[in-house]
């Protein structure tokens, strides 16, 4: 950053020099010297085009329709605005759109023979030498409009370029910047119409604190449109500019003398005969306080309430996408001063109900200190719904110690402002089945189970294992059920069952399938192939993701297998109405329909079975539900679900920052003392709530027909050892299956099982060989499904 030029003492020499200057000025424009005397001066600006023809300003663009403008952000209607941005808060409009006595008002105040001079008012210009320099009275003005739209553009180049240098010079109280404006000024003049620098003025100046141009101003003091201002609001907001932080009206202390300036400007509009009597007598007469009508504008992020966190969402995906400049910087300057109209993704009842939901699940002032996060995922679009946390958004340092605020949303990844993400235990469950379908298996399948299994089974391409062993059983320390289906494995969440899964599948290929439905890390955005995470206890959810991705995947679930990526944007347009090209969410087809309905029918029993871990997410009306829910030791409690086509919706509680330390369990949360806290306790109710009050609010069709299974992948089972390993086939087990003993060769021996099948109470027949449903949802506070050494 440069020095500042120390400030020149105004010595006699050189006023006379200036003022010499001043004289050549006119005479060049063929004026005689008995200008500063005689009213003859009015000739000076009918000669003033011919001064200095060769005058260039260079890297200074005074475009009277290049300025800089605010930016409007708005939820998916395109009409409820979500937040303004702005550096300078200032929305451009073309003069045709500013009412008449609007600009008859400004011309009045500021340069009342600005239509006949030709950018500089030589009379105004000497009367205020003579005044301020000569007979030592106050400060003078004495600059045309003309000139001061060339100090403000000056200004606000300057400001742009951050050059403190040029900041100081533009707005120095010398004559040597009055003298650069004039010449600037000509060249102007000689490069635009009046009406065209009128409308450059109107634009740039400022009408109040952190208020530019005339249609913000028309807004902000009264709601209307600069089009629509009538003669007493009009000489209000011209009366501003001379001192906007002291005549700002809306400011308490301002309204006295704030009326003062407008009846000064309503009398000089009278001079002009701008105005008749009966109308200046009108409006000198009217209070200047009755005239107002205050609109709020929320400036950033920080002051939108609920809207905050997805603003924030929003602020982060452009400030990140190189659609909108090839730096930050860039995207940055465009969002702040490019007069964009951002129309987003928000629904403005599912954020609403989804804030509803999570703070009613944990209230922010709990004093168990957790944190609950959701998102909502627009099935096959693609499009972030909103969200819902039990934290106040404040981005500000009051943040640091105040627990029931946060600048942080953690339901999103780093990257987009969030944290550095969570682990959901069971909630990852489905992927497995995916995987094991995908790879021609049917779910019917009867596996191996152990407690103990050699991390060389898991071995592929790019995963060896080791000499070690997991050490993995069923929740709370129920051990392992043996044989067991992939399908019994999902709707009970058994641990075991999934550790045998991946030793048959190998770990590449359950991380090939996270990859296809859209899994990546929270904290590095990398695939799970290329984290620390990449180890056999990712079968159980031992990873590291935001409840977006979540969301995401399960609307992958929900849309019967189009896989799209999280987008916040659905137009963005300039200042000139263009269309700006948004990032894609690049849906696909990612897995097979009936795929995808044989996971939705898996999901669907874990709900109405009495053996399911779903049993929390029963919606109202009958409605077919899905859902899984997962615990992560004592670190954090998730949950998803969703309506199929419609959304679909992911929370995750426990503590967002330091898990290890604050960890979910022995503790009352809202009022309920648990030793053991699962995701059907806190994440699954909250989702259902949420649900529930969503579907009846947008009137969501019921579609029970979703999740009908394929008998591809519900074939009669067959058996598999452990990693194709031969295994002896017990009389008896838990399993609900028939079986009787047989010796495996490691490649699959086909049995029945004998499972009748039912009808289920959320709307579809059971009609999977293998599969039972006793048609009833008994609630039930623990079962044994879940994570190691915990529950559901």
């Amino acid at each position: 950053m440069g020095r500042m030029p120390k400030k020149k003492s105004l010595t006699v020499h050189r006023v006379l020099v200036l003022l010499l200057a001043y004289i050549m000025l006119a005479v060049s424009g063929g004026v005689v010297a008995s200008v500063l005397l005689v009213p003859g001066v009015f000739a000076a600006n009918n000669a003033a085009k011919a001064v200095i023809p060769s005058l260039k300003v260079e890297n200074v663009d005074f475009d009277v329709t290049s300025l800089p403008q605010k930016s409007i952000m708005y939820a998916n209607d395109g009409k409820t605005v979500i937040a303004t941005f702005y550096n300078q808060n200032r929305i451009v409009v073309p003069l045709s759109k500013i009412s008449k006595t609007m600009q008859q008002a400004v011309v009045a105040r500021e340069d009342r023979r600005f239509w006949t001079h030709a950018g500089i008012d030589v009379q105004g210009v000497m009367r205020a030498f003579v005044q301020t320099y000569m007979l030592k009275n106050s400060q003078q003005g004495g600059s045309s409009l003309t000139q001061q739209y060339v100090k403000n553009v000056l200004l606000m180049q300057a400001i742009e370029d951050d050059d403190s240098i040029a900041q100081y010079h533009a707005t120095e109280d010398t004559i040597a910047r009055k003298v650069r404006e004039m010449l600037i000024s000509v060249q102007m003049e000689k490069k635009y119409t009046k009406p065209e620098i009128l409308q450059g003025y109107l634009n740039i100046a400022q009408f109040g604190v952190n208020t530019y141009g005339v249609e913000t101003a028309a807004q902000r003091y009264f709601g209307v449109s600069a089009a629509d201002l009538n003669v007493v609001q009009s000489a209000t907001i011209a009366a501003i500019t001379k001192n906007p932080n002291k005549y700002d009206p809306l400011i308490e202390a301002n309204l006295k003398e704030s009326q003062n300036q407008r009846n000064i400007v309503l009398k000089l509009m009278l001079q002009e005969e701008y105005i008749t009597q009966k109308q200046y007598d009108e409006a000198v007469n009217t209070p200047l306080k009755d005239t107002l009508n205050p609109q709020s504008v929320n400036v950033g992020c920080q002051d939108t309430g609920d809207y905050a966190f997805f603003c924030d969402f929003v602020v982060h995906r452009i400030q990140n996408s190189k659609e909108f400049g090839k730096t930050r910087a860039e995207r940055n300057k465009l969002l702040q001063e490019g007069g964009l109209k951002i129309v987003t993704t928000l629904d403005v009842d599912a954020n609403a109900q989804m804030m509803e939901a999570a703070r009613n699940a944990i209230p922010a002032n709990d004093a168990s200190g957790m944190e609950i996060a959701m998102a909502s995922v627009k099935p096959g679009t693609g499009e972030v719904l909103g969200f819902g946390l039990n934290r106040y958004y404040d981005a500000t340092s009051a943040a640091d110690n105040d627990p029931t605020k946060s600048g942080q949303n953690f339901a999103v990844d780093l990257a987009d402002g969030g944290g550095s993400g969570w682990t959901i235990g069971s909630s990852w469950k489905p992927i497995n089945l995916i995987a094991w379908m995908e790879a021609g298996h049917s779910i019917n399948d009867n596996l191996q189970t152990t407690t103990l299994y050699p991390t060389t089974d898991f071995a592929c391409s790019n995963y060896t294992g080791g000499a070690d062993s997991w050490s993995v059983q069923n929740a709370l320390g129920s051990g392992t059920v043996n044989p067991e289906s992939p399908f019994l494995g999902l709707v009970r969440s058994h641990n075991t069952t999934q550790a045998s899964m991946g030793t048959i599948l190998k770990l590449c290929k359950v991380a090939d399938t996270a990859t296809e439905v859209g899994y990546h890390d929270a904290a590095t955005g990398e695939t799970i192939d290329k984290t620390a995470q990449y180890t056999p206890s990712m079968m159980i959810g031992s990873v590291n993701v935001s409840p977006l991705t979540m969301a995401s995947i399960f609307a992958v679930y929900a849309s019967n297998g189009v896989q799209c990526s999280p987008i916040a944007l659905k137009k963005v347009t300039d200042k000139d109405g263009n269309d700006l090209k948004v990032p894609s969410a690049n849906c696909h087809q990612a897995v097979d329909k009936d795929i995808i309905q044989t996971l939705a029918y898996t999901l669907n029993q874990g709900v109405v079975r009495s053996d399911g871990a779903g049993f929390a997410f029963q919606l109202n009306n009958g409605r077919k539900s899905f859902g899984k829910t997962g615990t992560s030791d004592d670190l954090a409690i998730s949950a998803g679900s969703f309506i199929p086509n419609q959304i679909a919706t992911f929370a995750v509680a426990g503590d967002a920052q330091n898990p290890y330390a604050n960890r979910i369990a022995n503790m009352t949360i809202n009022g309920v003392y648990e030793s053991v806290w699962d995701g059907s306790m806190i994440p699954a109710p909250a989702v259902r709530n949420f649900l529930n009050a969503y579907a009846d609010k947008k009137q969501l069709p019921v579609d029970n027909d979703y999740g009908t299974p394929s008998s591809k992948y519900t074939a009669t089972g067959k058996y598999y050892g452990i990693g194709g390993r031969e295994y002896s086939v017990p009389q008896s087990t838990t399993n609900n299956n028939q079986n009787s003993t047989t010796t495996n060769n490691g490649q699959g021996q086909t049995t029945t099982n004998g499972q009748q099948n039912q009808t289920n109470n959320g709307g579809t027949t059971n009609t999977t060989p293998g599969t039972e449903n006793n048609g009833q949802n008994q609630n039930q506070s623990q079962n044994n499904g879940g994570q190691t050494n915990s529950g559901q």
